[in-house]
C-alpha cells in the first residue's frame, strides 16, 4: 500500500532519461527534476539492453543525484530483459520502478509478487504505464491492486494509446479526454499519484505550456517529459500557485482556531470551506514546503 510520503512528493516534472546514455545520465544530476525516470525500455535498442541496465543500475547506486526521485523503466516481464531488469533494480534500490504495457490488476500482483521474490525492498514504489486499450477498460481493476501492492501511481503512455486507437493526437487532445479522466478518476479513488503522457513537440513552448495546463485542469500531479527544455514550464505550471497557498493557510488556521471546534463547515475568504478542503489545504503546504526544500538545497 502506498506511503502518505510518497504520495505528498512533488512531481512536477518525470524526465525520460535513456539509460545507455552515461553522458545524459551524469547530467541528470544537475537538472530541475522533480524526477528522473532512468528509461530501459523504448530509449534503448535491444542491442544495447544489457549494458544499459549494468549503468543504469551502477548510477543508481552510485547516487549524487540530491532530491531527484530516481525511478528505472524496465522492459516488460514477457520480454528477454525483463526478469534480469527486474531483479537489477530490486538490487540497486531506487525509488521507484516503472512497469511498462500493464493491462490488469492481475499484472500489477504478478509483479509485486516478482519484487518480493527478488528481495526488493517494500518501500520500492511501484508505478505502472497505462498505456494500452486494456490498461484503460480494466483501470478500476487496476488501480484498486493498490490495497494489496506497492502500487504508487500511473503514468499514461499517451503515444503508446494513440498508435492502439489509431488516433490523432489534436492540440485539444479530444480522442484521449475520456481516457485521461478514466484514468486520474481511477487514480484518485484508490489515493494514486496520476502523471500526464508526453507532449512530442519540442520546438512549440506554447503547445506545450497549453497541454501542461490542460493537464493540471483535469487533475494530474505531473507531467512526464522527453527534453530538459520543458522542465521550467512543467515545474511553473504544476507548482501550487500563491492564491491556493494562502487561501490553504487560511482554511488550516480557520479549522485549527477554537471557536470552530467542531465544525465541519467554514467560510473562509469568502468562500465555503468543509473537511475536504481541510485535507486538500494540508497537502498543498505539504508538497509547497517540499518545493521549497528542493530550491533551498536541502
Amino acid at each position: 500500500m502506498s506511503q502518505p510520503d510518497l504520495l505528498n512528493r512533488p512531481r512536477r516534472s518525470m524526465l525520460y532519461m535513456p539509460g545507455d546514455k552515461a553522458k545524459v545520465l551524469e547530467k541528470g544530476k544537475n537538472l530541475a527534476a522533480d524526477s528522473l525516470i532512468i528509461d530501459l525500455e523504448d530509449a534503448v535498442a535491444p542491442a544495447a539492453k544489457s549494458e544499459a541496465r549494468s549503468q543504469a543500475c551502477a548510477a543508481v547506486k552510485a547516487g549524487g543525484y540530491g532530491h531527484r526521485e530516481l525511478i528505472l523503466r524496465m522492459n516488460g516481464l514477457d520480454t528477454e530483459w525483463g526478469a534480469a531488469d527486474l531483479q537489477a533494480i530490486s538490487e540497486a534500490a531506487p525509488n521507484g520502478i516503472l512497469v511498462p504495457k500493464v493491462d490488469s490488476g492481475a499484472d500489477v500482483v504478478q509483479i509485486d509478487q516478482a519484487l518480493d521474490a527478488a528481495g526488493a525492498a517494500k518501500t520500492l514504489a511501484l508505478w505502472v504505464m497505462i498505456e494500452t486499450p486494456l490498461s484503460i477498460l480494466n483501470i478500476q481493476n487496476i488501480a484498486a491492486a493498490a490495497t494489496q501492492t506497492r502500487l504508487t501511481g500511473f503514468v499514461l503512455g499517451t503515444n503508446d494509446l494513440a498508435k492502439a486507437y489509431r488516433a490523432q493526437m489534436t492540440p485539444d487532445r479530444f480522442a484521449f479526454q475520456t481516457s485521461l479522466s478514466l484514468a486520474l478518476i481511477a487514480a484518485r479513488a484508490f489515493n494514486l499519484m496520476a502523471i500526464d503522457g508526453v507532449y512530442n513537440d519540442i520546438q512549440n513552448i506554447e503547445g506545450f505550456q497549453a497541454e501542461c495546463q490542460q493537464g493540471q485542469i483535469f487533475g494530474f500531479d505531473g507531467k512526464t517529459l522527453i527534453h530538459p527544455s520543458q522542465l521550467e514550464v512543467a515545474n511553473h505550471i504544476f507548482s501550487p500557485k500563491p492564491e491556493d497557498i494562502d487561501q490553504a493557510k487560511a482554511i488550516i488556521e480557520a479549522f485549527e482556531s477554537p471557536e470552530n471546534a467542531g465544525k465541519g463547515v467554514l467560510k473562509v475568504n469568502g468562500k465555503m470551506a468543509e473537511l475536504l478542503h481541510l485535507e486538500d489545504a494540508r497537502r498543498t503546504l505539504s508538497v509547497h514546503g517540499a518545493i521549497m526544500a528542493m530550491k533551498d538545497g536541502v
